[in-house]
């Protein structure tokens, strides 16, 4: 254990009810990170860790990049913080406009948060109050979909479709529908890249109009691929299909880019990858490259014009956080940014693809592997549950590969998600996959 901890800390005490985590199993057999460099974390105990989770799909330049720590440590010198209510410092301005030059066209005004969640709560109070300024107020039904993961924020699971994110939390939100989910194992298991089947799934958008009327729904949101549920991928024409049925009704679509922004999957966004222009696009993670929490609103300027009517003195959108577009998240943005661009980082996921590919699919026939999902450098193993124990055999899977094999996955119900900086060599997949087929076969 390293000396920087006091001899009798107690490092997994009770104290701490950490997120998404089975605490009581976490206790009993804690996996501690203490520090990170590049590709690695090392624990605790000075082992090396291969990061094959980019942290938590954020950290896409790879670990404590020098160019981001100095950015970080030289703005909590200078400005520490400052507010952003009637108030600014101008590095919230320039980091906005890196945005709206990286984002599709149109896209060109940035409402800053501190995370995905509140991304995707301002997102869809940004819509309803469009259509209200636009003087539609009847607009007021938002529609999400199957298996979305939009944070944990009362409006995000409200339009996610995640059950377990939902059920404890009472009626959440009135006045929200849900697409179905388009993962169809029967049709499309072990597609590498996009499956081909599942486009007319958009066809139940049209549907949802018809049943609701289409002059009430407010907004669409949806990610372009699911990553929380377990890398469950777009149709080939589905997202085209859910433009063109927004389009043709006034509803505004939302595309949830809080895990494929900034080069996930060969663009700075998906939405510039699949070639499908959404109204707002929600980011977080990659923003920063994980060091400083921080989220944005890429934001159709059509949309905030038409908030600007009225006497100049007047606040336009009663919205806003403390640490809306925090100096320290702001220098680290623009320093990532920054890396991103110098080292050509959002054109590594086609570079690899096809590695990635390759390598993912190798594991097809191994034992209880029952559907591969891939694109770009995301890629999903999915297992067949233990009759009567979901989600503990990919759980065992996960607990190996940190604990044998040096490797962090992640583990969402029983499916095994990748998703490693856009820093790794072709070497390190190989390494990644060659473990996880010796894992998954000695895990019964």
């Amino acid at each position: 254990m390293s000396n920087a901890q006091a001899p009798n800390a107690d490092l997994t005490g009770p104290a701490y009810w950490m997120p998404f985590t089975a605490n009581r199993r976490f206790r009993q057999s804690p996996r501690l990170l203490e520090r990170a460099e590049g590709m690695y974390y090392y624990d605790v105990d000075g082992r090396q860790v291969l990061d094959a989770v980019a942290g938590l799909w954020c950290c896409n330049a790879g670990h404590a990049r020098p160019k981001i720590v100095e950015a970080i440590q030289k703005q909590a010198a200078k400005l520490d913080y400052a507010p952003s209510f009637q108030m600014g410092h101008p590095l919230a301005f320039e980091l906005a406009e890196r945005l709206a030059e990286l984002a599709p066209s149109g896209l060109n005004r940035v409402f800053f948060t501190n995370s995905g969640s509140e991304s995707v709560d301002t997102a869809l109070k940004i819509a309803l109050a469009y259509h209200r300024a636009c003087g539609e107020g009847q607009r007021s039904r938002l529609i999400g979909r199957e298996k979305g993961y939009h944070g944990v924020g009362f409006g995000g699971i409200s339009v996610g479709g995640i059950v377990h994110n939902r059920k404890h939390f009472g009626p959440l939100l009135p006045g929200v529908d849900h697409l179905p989910h388009t993962l169809d194992l029967d049709r499309n298991a072990f597609s590498q890249g996009l499956p081909a089947h599942g486009a007319e799934l958009a066809d139940a958008l049209e549907a949802l109009c018809q049943l609701h009327d289409p002059s009430t729904i407010a907004a669409v949101i949806i990610e372009p691929i699911s990553g929380s549920a377990g890398v469950i991928l777009p149709p080939v024409g589905y997202l085209q299909r859910i433009r063109e049925i927004c389009s043709r009704h006034g509803i505004l679509l939302i595309f949830d880019e809080v895990i494929t922004g900034f080069g996930r999957i060969g663009s700075a966004f998906a939405a510039q990858q699949f070639g499908v222009v959404p109204d707002m696009i929600t980011s977080a993670k990659g923003l920063t490259n994980g060091c400083v929490p921080m989220g944005a609103v890429l934001i159709n300027e059509a949309i905030q014009d038409a908030f600007m009517h009225g006497p100049e003195g007047m606040i336009e959108l009663f919205h806003g956080y403390t640490y809306s577009g925090h100096p320290l998240a702001a220098a680290a943005g623009l320093a990532a940014l920054d890396v991103y661009q110098e080292e050509r980082l959002f054109a590594v996921a086609d570079r690899l693809s096809p590695d990635w590919q390759r390598a993912a699919h190798a594991l097809h026939g191994l034992p209880h592997v029952i559907d591969i999902r891939n694109y770009g450098l995301i890629a999903a193993i999915q297992l067949e549950p233990r009759p009567g124990q979901s989600g503990q055999r990919a759980f065992e899977v996960f607990e190996r590969m940190f604990r044998e094999a040096g490797i962090l996955v992640r583990v969402t119900g029983d499916i095994i998600a990748l998703s490693p900086p856009l820093i790794i060599e072709p070497s390190q997949i190989d390494q990644i996959f060659a473990a996880l087929a010796d894992t998954i076969r000695a895990t019964r």
